[in-house]
């Protein structure tokens, strides 16, 4: 069903994947592929080691462009130079909040007044099915502020980002990093009826994300099998390839994307893509879609993945671990989560179905539910079943169609095209249930379970086919293939482009700059951060033995309310899996502001005094030359999403540093820098640090300003210990980020030396 290949391969004279001879010519081969012609044609110099990437066309949903456009005005931002859509997809039925949602809208709106955008007003479209109907076209590249930016379907290298590189991008600046390995995905065969565009996803997820076989790569999909898979189920496969750590992906395209492209009025924007004879790339994933089965990816990560069959095989011991992993995740808060009750009679009992969003919500996978369900009756004492279709065109095709109306008599509710059910804002389930779903992730937190506080639910992922098999046979879990009789119809999607045309408001080269902003109580000004001292006093105010994702560091639910404030969104920080870490991380905060105001005399905690003063003698350093400020620690940090809030939040409560023993994606460790976090690395076991203790990080300005990336971390409470730590590899731009403090600083000084004020510091 699935192989793996970690090293160099091929494509030969008859198109099949290869190991790489002795003496091939590696480098001469990867100027073959997709990635590396589209990458050469979007960077900006020469080098195509050190890329320098500009985009077509940048993305955001209301969750973060606020903060993402609060961060170009302080940067000095005069208009948007390529398309930016603001999209109002997240928010939008936020848990609580009310019309501070939409003081964020009105504050999108006058911004794209102002310097020029793009703004696709609430319920109009999930962001990445409006990027897909309007945005994507063959040979592009797309930098989004979400994590799932993937368009590769549409010939259109996607990439999802913290904010911080957005605003780099809408101030003329470059996306740096070096050029990536790329994997070549080969599909051969065709789906069965009834396997479904996730069942492979998480065919691929599962295979892949643990051992780490994409992180920070591009997939590159070709092979027999892309013509079998409509454009639509392509789409399916490529965005859920951000849970496999993926850096980005391209397909190949044929006539069915030139006909979607001309379907929404952009047949101009197709060309054909196909790696050349002799591209190699840097390992194989291999899939044979006609031996793929109908998945579920169990609580709580979308790479627990195995067949539908696997589970129901081995139920009780299977639901038996998953009810222990989410008694540890709950913890002793509330009374014991169980999942053990689902099992009846051998089968297990799923208590609620949702499908959703830009994996879920678009017109096949919705129109293949309404062949499933047709003569079934959903009853209203078991089971449900939402759907949240991707788009108004895609609920227009539906209703027009006849498609919804035999969803709602078979009793399936639909609803917005909203991203709450992925995001975590709607749709929670109750303590103790079990959520099927057709989204992008499962985590504890992102269906809006809240184990801190004693409620905890689980989520496991599927097909909306499955999804609806599930749902005809009265919520006992049911795998699609094994339905008799169903009949596929097949519908044909008919996109109506008045739609857009009359509701979207493209503003592009048209901004007006002295049209104001208007910002509501709830958006507040990014406080001010001071640039790098020359020596860190780091207490830690968090030590987590295991993988923290950002949907801990910085969770969904009515914190989204809050996300255009960055003080009142901090108090959410990590309040899921450590609820004492804010108050922690505020008194060092509180110690720091009264040192820096009223010296070091000021400060009350007697062992953060004390500590400073020897090493003020031993460092031999004025007082201001070192900052106290506050770290977390742990061996994985930075699973999930590309909200910048993870790494800002951390920021505003003080934090200066986070140490780990890796960091999960490209994109967490780039919100560390632009927000002037030292992204820490060790090799070494930090099982030994604990809450409380002080890490010391002695001449670190200097070893930045030298270009030394290597460090030595010292433990100076309790029992003393160095730490070998590196920074990882650093542009020298990411360099001068965190010397200034974060990335605001940094586009502050660089004006102030345009204006003739102050030296910029290089």
């Amino acid at each position: 069903m699935i192989r793996l290949l970690d090293r160099p391969v091929v494509l030969g004279t008859q198109g099949c994947p290869v190991p790489a001879a002795a003496g091939f010519d590696v480098e001469q081969g990867r100027k073959k592929t997709m990635a590396y012609k589209i990458l050469k044609a979007h960077n900006q110099w020469d080098d195509m080691e050190n890329l320098r990437l500009k985009f077509d066309a940048l993305v955001s949903p209301d969750n973060n462009y606020v903060s993402i456009l609060q961060t170009a005005r302080a940067s000095g931002i005069e208009k948007f130079p390529v398309p930016y859509v603001l999209s109002n997809c997240h928010n939008t039925l936020c848990a609580v909040g009310g019309t501070i949602n939409e003081d964020d809208h009105v504050f999108g709106l006058s911004n794209v007044k102002r310097y020029g955008g793009i703004f696709v007003p609430p319920y109009r479209a999930v962001l990445h099915q409006y990027m897909r109907e309007m945005m994507a076209g063959c040979g592009k590249m797309i930098l989004g502020s979400d994590s799932h930016t993937r368009y590769g379907a549409l010939g259109t290298m996607g990439i999802g980002e913290g904010g911080g590189e957005v605003a780099k991008q809408l101030l003329g600046r470059t996306y740096d990093l070096k050029r990536p390995p790329v994997i070549a995905v080969w599909l051969t065969g065709s789906p069965r009826p009834g396997v479904g565009p996730m069942d492979v996803a998480l065919t691929l997820v599962g295979a892949t994300f643990a051992g780490g076989f994409n992180k920070n790569k591009i997939l590159e999909f070709v092979g027999p099998g892309v013509g079998s898979l409509s454009v639509e189920y392509r789409m399916g496969i490529d965005v859920m390839t951000t849970e496999s750590a993926a850096l980005s992906s391209i397909w190949t395209t044929d006539g069915a994307v030139e006909a979607y492209l001309k379907m929404h009025g952009r047949g101009g924007e197709y060309r054909p893509l196909a790696p050349g004879e002799g591209a190699c790339y840097d390992g194989l994933i291999e899939i044979d879609l006609s031996a793929v089965e109908c998945m579920i990816a169990l609580p709580f990560h979308p790479s627990r993945a195995l067949p539908i069959r696997e589970l129901k095989d081995n139920l009780d011991e299977i639901v038996a671990q998953v009810e222990a992993e989410g008694q540890r995740i709950k913890g002793e808060a509330g009374e014991p989560f169980h999942l053990a009750d689902k099992i009846r009679d051998g089968e297990l009992v799923v208590d609620q179905a949702l499908v959703s969003g830009c994996s879920g919500g678009m017109f096949e996978n919705i129109a293949a539910m309404a062949d499933i369900l047709d003569g079934c009756a959903i009853s209203g004492n078991g089971i449900s079943l939402g759907v949240n279709p991707a788009s108004v065109p895609v609920m227009a095709d539906l209703m027009d169609q006849g498609i919804a109306g035999r969803l709602a008599v078979s009793g399936a509710t639909l609803r917005p095209a909203i991203c709450g059910p992925c995001f975590g804002v709607t749709d929670v389930p109750a303590n103790n249930q079990l959520s099927i779903r057709h989204v992008t992730r499962n985590y504890p937190n992102r269906d809006g379970s809240k184990p801190g506080q004693g409620q905890m639910a689980a989520v496991a992922l599927m097909d909306a086919r499955s999804i609806a098999a599930t749902v005809r046979n009265g919520g006992r879990l049911t795998a699609a293939t094994e339905l008799d009789q169903v009949h596929y119809t097949s519908p044909e999607y008919h996109f109506n482009p008045a739609i857009y045309k009359g509701q979207v408001y493209d503003n592009f080269g048209g901004g007006n700059p002295a049209e104001p902003l208007v910002m509501g109580p709830n958006i507040g000004e990014w406080p001010e951060m001071a640039p790098l001292a020359e020596h860190l006093l780091l207490k830690v105010a968090g030590a987590y033995d295991s993988s923290v994702t950002t949907d801990e560091l910085v969770p969904s639910g009515e914190a989204s309310s809050y996300r255009s404030n960055p003080e009142k969104l901090a108090g959410y920080t990590l309040i899921s899996r450590d609820p004492g870490y804010v108050g922690r991380a505020r008194e060092v905060r509180a110690q720091e502001r009264l040192r820096r105001e009223k010296g070091l005399a000021a400060v009350t905690d007697e062992e953060a005094g004390t500590i400073l003063r020897r090493l003020q003698a031993e460092l031999g350093c004025e007082e201001d030359e070192i900052a106290l400020g506050s770290i977390i620690t742990g061996p994985q940090i930075g699973d999930g999403s590309s909200r910048e809030q993870a790494a800002s939040s951390q920021k505003v409560l003080g934090g200066l540093a986070d140490l780990a023993g890796e960091y999960a994606t490209k994109r967490y460790r780039s919100n560390l820098i632009n927000w002037g976090i030292l992204p820490l690395i060790t090799a070494e076991s930090l099982e030994d640090i604990r809450v409380g203790d002080y890490l010391l990080v002695p001449g670190i300005r200097r070893a930045l300003k030298e270009g030394r990336s290597d460090l030595r971390v010292r433990r100076v409470t309790g029992v003393q210990r160095e730490i070998s730590c590196t920074l990882g590899q650093l542009t020298g731009e990411e360099q001068k980020i965190l010397l200034s403090g974060c990335l605001i600083n940094y586009y502050a000084q660089e004006r102030r030396t345009m204006d003739g004020g102050e030296e910029h510091e290089r």
